[in-house]
């Protein structure tokens, strides 16, 4: 096994446009010839868009762009963009008197984060998608829907940290498979056990540790929340892979690489998170489904670090590499 580009899996390109000052973006993910795409919703509060027709027992074949963004569920409205360039680039669905892409979403929320204001649109979708055909390598940190996310958020926005989108590949033989994934936890980001970057403790000398402080205060759970925290977080992505999978091993797949989330995300899929993971398929190459499961959590977990790692401080938010008592050499 070795590593690789996710832009170097054939039949998939990647755009993404941000808004720094604003605080959000969205991140697109093509197949213009659609594949075989399925979906885990997992997290308590999702927002999403069209994921009932991924469902195996429902007639959509394929997928020809799946979107990532922020601004809660207006960043939907980013979708729209996505289908009106594929559109009028004859992209999707022949019904005879036009083509319809199909094109799903998922969001997370970063309206605290930034402006309040700044939702991703259809003009932004529509940017987004334009660099995506433009075939260009796909980039990391406070990029797309990285911009906004922000993570360790259970003691406050004073003690949080940066978020960000991240991307990983693995190659096996002829197989690839790869992830693209955007952190915006409430909790902890962890590798090895230990945690990279999430809530911080009082003195700015060391993590609190979500998860701890969530046992210790189990208690007083709707002090903690009253609706403070609702909305606020989320993990999104997708994989994607060159393995000939039909659209219920696509569903597995997806399902498979949520375990990535839960290694390197603690909590992860909690109340008020909208965890959501897609994975698209379009290939001929034949792979052990178990196999191309592996790969998948393996690239959602490394691409949720490298998110964090690439990420820098934006918006009163410091990012890993800011951080005075980490090592950067970890």
């Amino acid at each position: 096994m070795e590593t690789m580009k996710i832009h170097e899996i054939p039949g998939f390109r990647f755009g993404q446009v941000e808004d720094l000052e604003g605080g959000t973006g969205c991140t697109v993910i093509l197949c213009p010839d659609g594949a075989v795409t399925g979906v885990d919703v997992r997290g308590g509060s999702p927002g999403t868009r069209d994921t009932d027709a991924l469902n195996p027992v429902c007639n959509r074949e394929v997928v020809h762009g799946v979107v990532l963004t922020g601004g809660s569920a207006f960043g939907l409205d980013a979708a729209g963009g996505v289908m009106k360039k594929l559109e009028e680039e004859g992209i999707g669905r022949d019904v005879m008197v036009t083509v319809v892409p199909n094109v799903c979403a998922a969001v997370l929320f970063d309206l605290k984060f930034g402006s309040m204001a700044a939702r991703p649109d259809v003009a932004m979708g529509y940017a987004a998608c334009e660099a995506a055909l433009q075939g260009n390598p796909i980039q990391e940190g406070n990029v797309g829907a990285g911009t906004g996310c922000t993570i360790g958020k259970i003691r406050g926005p004073q003690y949080a940290m940066k978020g960000g989108l991240g991307t990983c590949a693995y190659r096996q033989g002829d197989l690839m498979v790869g992830a693209v994934m955007a952190c915006n936890a409430m909790g902890d980001v962890v590798e090895d056990g230990t945690i990279l970057a999430g809530a911080r403790n009082d003195d700015n000398t060391g993590f609190a540790g979500t998860e701890e402080w969530l046992i210790q205060h189990s208690q007083r759970q709707r002090d903690i929340f009253s609706g403070k925290l609702v909305g606020e977080n989320t993990v999104i992505g997708c994989v994607v892979t060159n393995a000939a999978l039909n659209k219920a091993q696509a569903a597995k797949l997806a399902a498979v690489a949520q375990n990535g989330i839960a290694r390197a995300v603690r909590p992860a899929n909690a109340t008020f998170d909208g965890d959501s993971l897609f994975a698209m398929c379009h290939g001929t190459v034949p792979a052990d489904p178990d196999a191309v499961g592996i790969l998948a959590a393996r690239a959602v977990e490394e691409a949720i670090r490298r998110g964090i790692r690439a990420a820098e401080t934006l918006h009163g938010r410091p990012a890993w590499r800011d951080l005075p008592f980490v090592s950067q050499s970890t």
